[in-house]
C-alpha cells in the first residue's frame, strides 16, 4: 500500500476517535478489514502513528491507564488539513487499476462534510469518464493480441461499473446525509462504545496534566 495510504487511514482514524491508543487503532482498522484491501500489515500502524507524530501530523502523549503508561494519539491542525487534502485527492484522482487509496478516502467520506465530498465525488465522475474514453480508445487497438484487449476490456468494465456506482451513491444522497450529520447510530452491540469510554478516560487524564 502506498505511503499516501497509509496516512490517510491512520490519520482518519485518529481524527474518529482521538485520544486514542495504538492498539485501539489497530483493532478498529482491521475491522475494517484494511489488511485485505488495503494490503495493510497490523504491524506497520504503530510505526505509522510514531511517524506522523514526528511529522507533526498527530500529538503523543503518555497518560497513566490504571496505572501504566499509555501513549495516547490525537490529530494536530496540520494534520487534519493534511488529512482532507489526502481525502480529497485520493477521491479525485482516477486510477482504474487500482482502487486502494479510493476506498480508503471514501471510508472517511463524512470528514469533508456533505459540500465538499459531494464536490470530489462529482469530480471523480467526471474523471473517471476521461479514463473509461482511454481505455475504450486501448482495446480499438488493432496491433494489440487478443488476450490484452480482453484484459482491456475487463478493466473497461469494472470502470463503468465503478461509474454506475458513482451514479447509485448519488441517487442515494438523502440516505448519506445522516453520515454527514450525525444522525447516523451504531446497532446497540456494536463495541464502538467501548473505545467512546476508554477515549472520555483519556480526556480526563489530558486535563489533568
Amino acid at each position: 500500500m502506498s505511503a499516501g495510504t497509509t496516512r490517510l487511514l491512520l490519520l482518519g482514524a485518529v481524527s474518529l476517535f482521538e485520544p486514542v491508543n495504538g492498539y485501539q487503532i489497530r483493532r478498529e482498522l482491521l475491522s475494517w478489514r484494511v489488511d485485505e484491501w488495503a494490503s495493510t500489515r497490523p504491524g506497520s500502524i504503530y510505526h505509522g502513528l510514531r511517524r506522523l507524530a514526528e511529522d507533526g501530523l498527530l500529538r503523543a502523549t503518555a497518560v497513566d491507564d490504571d496505572g501504566r503508561d499509555v501513549v495516547v494519539y490525537e490529530i494536530t491542525p496540520d494534520g487534519r488539513t493534511r488529512l482532507e487534502t489526502l481525502i480529497v485527492e485520493s477521491i479525485e484522482s482516477v486510477n482504474v487499476f487500482d482502487r486502494r487509496a479510493f476506498l480508503a478516502a471514501f471510508s472517511l467520506l463524512p470528514t469533508l462534510g456533505e459540500q465538499r465530498a459531494r464536490a470530489a465525488l462529482t469530480n471523480r465522475r467526471t474523471a473517471l469518464i476521461d479514463a473509461l474514453d482511454e481505455l475504450v480508445a486501448g482495446r480499438s487497438d488493432e496491433y494489440s493480441p487478443p488476450h490484452a484487449k480482453r484484459t482491456l476490456d475487463l478493466w473497461t468494465r469494472l470502470a463503468c461499473t465503478e461509474r454506475e456506482w458513482i451514479d447509485a451513491v448519488f441517487d442515494g444522497w438523502d440516505d448519506m446525509r445522516s453520515t454527514f450529520d450525525q444522525a447516523w447510530a451504531p446497532p446497540s452491540d456494536d463495541p464502538g462504545p467501548e473505545m467512546l469510554v476508554e477515549r472520555d478516560r483519556y480526556l480526563r487524564a489530558l486535563r489533568t496534566r
